[in-house]
């Protein structure tokens, strides 16, 4: 669960978007290049689980497995925060979940 804001930050994908409105990989102006091989330009984004130390969760402090996160996926839906920054996105006063 990632708020608007952060996801923008969120890992692009090699392959171009079929649908064309709205993506962001599309050749037209302010897209990507002609003839680039994204495989090579996109070194810094693409994901490698050998060479990263993720960052403890802030709340239950297990291995945070999304780069740039700082809290895990169970405690951000739990929560009802934004797994990036932290912000509020839902009130889960009256839901009723389980700890497991």
């Amino acid at each position: 669960m990632v708020c608007e804001k952060c996801e923008k930050k969120l890992s692009r994908i090699v392959t171009p978007d079929p649908w064309k409105v709205g993506s962001r990989n599309t050749t037209q102006p302010g897209g990507r290049k002609v003839n680039e091989n994204k495989a090579l330009t996109s070194a810094k984004d693409r994901f490698n689980p050998i060479g990263r130390n993720f960052a403890p969760c802030r709340i239950c402090r297990q291995k945070v497995h999304q780069a740039g996160s700082h809290y895990c996926q169970s405690c951000a839906y739990q929560k009802g925060i934004c797994a990036m920054c932290g912000k509020k996105l839902l009130d889960t006063r009256n839901y009723k979940q389980s700890s497991a």
